[in-house]
């Protein structure tokens, strides 16, 4: 069973961490939320959600992805924290899938690793992706890289990824199931 990493930091967009956990867990893959902290993260609306780990205690090794949620001040605490850059390069230089959506993308351009691939992010965080090649559209992947725009999009942007790791088929089916034949195309 594939296996996907969301680190959880106090500020994130509660709609996109929430849908990406719905979405996956709905295709079979296991999802943990790791927090930064002990205890309950607070999102940027003030809902609190208790991570199923903490960051410490993850590796690279036990994941086939991670996935970053934005929302601030959540992108700015990732961006900040040297276990998430790690765990970003890590799961990169590895060959494994890395994702990041809204404000998120910023911080994977942070670690490099953005550098002259094709990425979509929330558009006022167009002009903080370096040399990444920005585009408008809901879902962008580029090799090993799957970025998305923000809440709005957080269900297709999913989906892309339930596709990568469960299959066309199992995506699909969830689709259907959520109806979401219309909006994700």
């Amino acid at each position: 069973m594939p296996k996907v990493l969301i680190p959880l930091a106090d500020g994130f967009e509660e709609v996109e961490a929430v849908a990406l956990v719905d979405v996956l867990r709905r295709a079979g893959i296991e999802v943990v939320t790791a927090g930064l902290h002990s205890g309950p993260v607070v999102s940027a609306r003030g809902i609190k959600v208790i991570p199923d780990a903490a960051i410490d205690g993850v590796s690279a090794d036990d994941f086939d992805m991670i996935v970053l949620p934005g929302g601030q001040p959540g992108s700015d605490n990732l961006n900040a924290d040297e276990r998430v850059r790690a765990l970003i390069k890590d799961f990169y230089g590895k060959g494994k899938l890395t994702g990041a959506i809204c404000a998120a993308p910023y911080v994977l351009a942070n670690t490099g690793i953005l550098a002259g691939k094709h990425v979509t992010a929330f558009p006022s965080y167009s002009d903080k992706l370096g040399t990444a090649l920005y585009e408008e559209s809901s879902v962008v992947e580029d090799g090993n890289i799957l970025t998305s725009r923000g809440p709005g999009t957080a269900l297709c942007f999913g989906l892309a990824i339930a596709e990568k790791l469960a299959g066309k088929e199992k995506a699909r089916s969830i689709k259907e199931a959520m109806l979401l034949q219309k909006c994700c195309d």
